[in-house]
């Protein structure tokens, strides 16, 4: 059981920073960031979940059954992630690549202490044996406005796992595959790492937020392992017995001369190659939600509409499904896993290629954050835009990906991934 109890911050925003810094002294730490970015289907404006009361941790064997275990029995809040590796847990497939970064494959905690931000005013929510520290926590909060800054020159030397001319090699081989009919589309990735690297994770995080200011912004702290997130994809969202998945492909880059910037968008909606792109994973993503919908439910509730961020415009559509209420919250999860942006058509053809072209272990990587709440319902992620580090191996990585159809062009599918990096590149470099 938990007390719950309304605080009414004088500023949301300075609220919202002093929280964060206050939370760097957990060892588990979830945050999730709106940025305000107006949605339709959003709950919370920031969510922070710290100090796990409960945990599960476990590899990718048998990671729903002990998920679906736990998430039942808990009966709460339970925050955390599932890499694209349970991939292997869904389907006779495996993960054989190189892997610096060494999550484990599926983490959820059940947070001792909770707070969500709507609007002027945030919900705090502790379980019961430590609700007499709110009051504590709150003047705690409130004096903790200083982020440590660290002014290292220490260059930090980003190499690529598939150099350019590789990648052209490997793009004509899924082009290969495309043209012989194996598959429609795959999302192919590459990733960009550092070794024996050291960075502020809080500070890097925030860095990569205000230069990308995303709708699924996101701090997660593991121990010793670090998520700072700047994505613009929800993979899976359930309100009551409502399924709501918003794939992205396509993207196109900003420009600050407004006239160009406008022309761009233009351009990227009418972008027959961008457009059949988006078009398949939807034709995948309603084939997925399909699996646990009311016969007939499954809706296209938006079709390749353009929305814009800071760094890039994205062409995103809006999948809906109904289900009946006593459906199993990590059934319809696992049913749609991993998700159709990140993996291709036919999904299982697409994740066998990939996994045979790909250099890294994608882990996190192209997974999920969110949560599950007491009420059966969740929100998750897509885990891109992402920089993964672990800090007892010292080891910094960030990657991109771009789906290949009959239609690529190896050049422009390379500059649509530095595209998708820049933001990441820019926040390491500088």
């Amino acid at each position: 059981m938990r007390t719950k109890q309304i605080y009414i911050p004088k500023s949301v925003s300075v609220f919202k920073n002093q929280l964060l810094v206050w939370a760097q002294q957990f060892e588990e730490v979830l945050w999730l960031d709106s940025n305000n970015y107006q949605q339709k289907y959003s709950n919370f404006d920031a969510v922070l979940a710290v100090d796990a009361f409960t945990c599960i941790q476990t590899d990718f064997y048998d990671g729903f059954g002990k998920l679906k275990e736990y998430q039942t029995n808990i009966n709460d809040w339970v925050f955390g992630y599932l890499t694209y590796d349970l991939k292997n847990d869904v389907e006779l497939l495996e993960s054989t690549n190189f892997d610096g970064l060494e999550f484990p494959d599926l983490y959820f905690f059940q947070p001792k202490k909770l707070f969500l931000i709507k609007g002027d005013s945030v919900e705090i929510q502790y379980l019961n044996y430590v609700d007499d520290e709110i009051e504590f926590d709150l003047k705690d909060i409130q004096k903790s406005n200083n982020l440590k800054t660290h002014d290292s020159k220490k260059l930090i030397k980003v190499k690529l796992s598939i150099h350019k001319d590789e990648y052209f090699e490997k793009v004509n081989n899924l082009l290969e595959h495309i043209h012989r009919g194996d598959i429609y589309e795959a999302n192919f990735c590459q990733e960009f790492y550092a070794e024996n690297t050291e960075i502020p994770p809080l500070e890097t995080y925030q860095k990569l937020n205000d230069i990308s200011k995303p709708p699924f912004a996101t701090f997660l702290k593991c121990g010793d392992k670090y998520v700072l997130s700047a994505s613009p994809e929800r993979y899976l969202k359930k309100e009551k017995n409502t399924i709501i998945s918003q794939p992205i492909k396509g993207t196109a880059k900003r420009s600050e001369d407004l006239e160009e910037d406008k022309l761009l968008k233009i351009n990227l909606f009418n972008d027959e190659k961008e457009r059949s792109e988006n078009i398949m994973i939807v034709d995948l993503v309603r084939n997925d939600l399909s699996k646990t919908a009311v016969k007939g439910s499954v809706e296209v509730e938006e079709l390749c509409k353009i929305y814009t961020f800071d760094q890039v415009h994205q062409m995103i559509s809006t999948v809906v499904s109904k289900v009946e209420l006593h459906t199993h919250p990590v059934d319809i999860v696992k049913s749609t896993f991993p998700m159709g942006s990140m993996t291709g058509a036919p999904k299982i053809s697409a994740m066998k290629i990939i996994e045979d072209l790909e250099e890294t272990k994608r882990g996190l990587y192209s997974g999920a954050i969110g949560y599950f709440s007491p009420e059966n319902d969740f929100d998750f992620s897509v885990v891109i835009r992402s920089i993964l580090y672990n800090s007892t191996k010292k080891y910094v990585s960030y990657s991109v990906g771009g789906a290949i159809t009959a239609k690529s062009d190896p050049l422009k599918e390379y500059e649509e991934c530095l595209v998708k990096a820049k933001a990441m590149r820019q926040v390491l470099e500088n």
